[in-house]
């Protein structure tokens, strides 16, 4: 790994060269599941999930001649070739799908699977960005004895210092998003991630593009801030000299905004706890007497139940923020029949 230049740099720049600079994380092909535990990973039934959201997005869309199905910031590419194999055989003639990475593409993906590192200039079906916001480079700024101000960071340390006051731009979305009261109070100015989201949706001809991350509301920011570093399963500093991810939690009601303006005609923001239950994810287990007539379904019944227990814990993968916007079609009929939603 290269060493990266020792200066004071903005943190949304040093986010940028150690992700996705010439020999950033991601771009020499760091994939996620090596760093930290995903819902991908943790079980092919969020990707069973996603299929069902795929069909009911294809029902709306009266079966069109072209399915599309996106995986955005696909890592390993283990989600959409989990989808693939998750949706009804039916679909299969007219599905295309696609992952947006710019990391190398692994050997063992299907070879039907298109990669590419940018997004499709039209979608017609299903676009998925999981725990890929939070990767998009962003500034943090901190309340001080001097007014607010854009912290610089020096990339080889992670040591910080006040530097200029925030932009006319960065402090419009301050006001409306994070504002900080108190001296010592942080915020990450999330406008670079409802830009990225607005491209998103704006790609949508028809369909559903739906973002699930860390993420926190207008009411509830943190008072310092989410900035993170994974590396090997484990949190370390927030150090951005390539050699960790580093990570920040989404202002996802931000990006509702964002969305509709890019074209987005209706939406919804809820958790990954409601949202998989809606589709199908209980985490009950199974009768006892099931044991005694079928043990290996039994025993694959009580599989399915620890592994959608895990994804919907609202304190670890559950409680992680869902938002679904759709162009041209209402939300699917499980995400509005939810206890937990919001309509945006």
């Amino acid at each position: 790994m290269a060493t990266l230049v020792s200066e004071w740099l903005t943190w949304r720049t040093a986010m940028e060269r150690a992700l996705y600079g010439e020999d950033g994380f991601y771009r020499r092909g760091e994939r996620p599941a090596e760093h930290f535990r995903t819902s991908v990973h943790a079980s092919p039934r969020f990707a069973a999930a996603m299929a069902r959201l795929l069909v009911e997005v294809d029902t709306l869309l009266g079966h069109p001649e072209r399915l599309d199905v996106v995986d955005i910031g696909a890592g390993s590419g283990h989600l959409v070739s989990n989808i693939l194999a998750c949706a009804p055989p039916e679909l299969a003639p007219r599905l295309v799908p696609t992952a947006v990475e710019i990391a190398p593409r692994p050997a063992e993906i299907p070879s039907r699977v298109v990669w590419r590192p940018d997004l499709p200039s039209g979608i017609t079906g299903l676009a998925v960005a999981n725990e890929w916001l939070d990767n998009v480079p962003l500034d943090v700024v901190e309340r001080t004895p001097d007014g607010i101000r854009t912290m610089l960071v020096n990339p080889s340390t992670g040591t910080e210092r006040p530097g200029p006051a925030p932009s006319d731009e960065d402090r419009d979305w301050l006001e409306r998003w994070w504002p900080l009261r108190e001296p010592g109070d942080r915020a990450e100015i999330g406008h670079p991630r409802c830009a990225a989201w607005a491209a998103v949706v704006g790609r949508l001809t028809r369909g559903l593009a739906l973002a699930v991350d860390f993420s926190h509301s207008r009411e509830s920011r943190p008072a310092y801030g989410t900035l993170s570093g994974y590396r090997d399963g484990s949190t370390v500093p927030a150090v951005p000299d390539g050699s960790c991810d580093v990570t920040a939690h989404v202002a996802l009601d931000a990006c509702v905004s964002a969305g509709e303006r890019a074209g987005a005609t209706s939406g919804v923001l809820t958790t990954q706890r409601e949202a998989l239950r809606a589709l199908g994810l209980s985490g009950t287990r199974p009768p006892l007497d099931l044991a005694h007539r079928d043990p290996r379904g039994y025993l694959a019944a009580l599989c399915h139940a620890g592994e959608d227990a895990e994804l919907t814990d609202p304190a670890g993968l559950g409680g992680f923020g869902w938002l679904a916007q759709t162009v041209d079609i209402p939300i699917p009929a499980p995400l509005t029949a939810m206890s937990g939603q919001h309509s945006t």
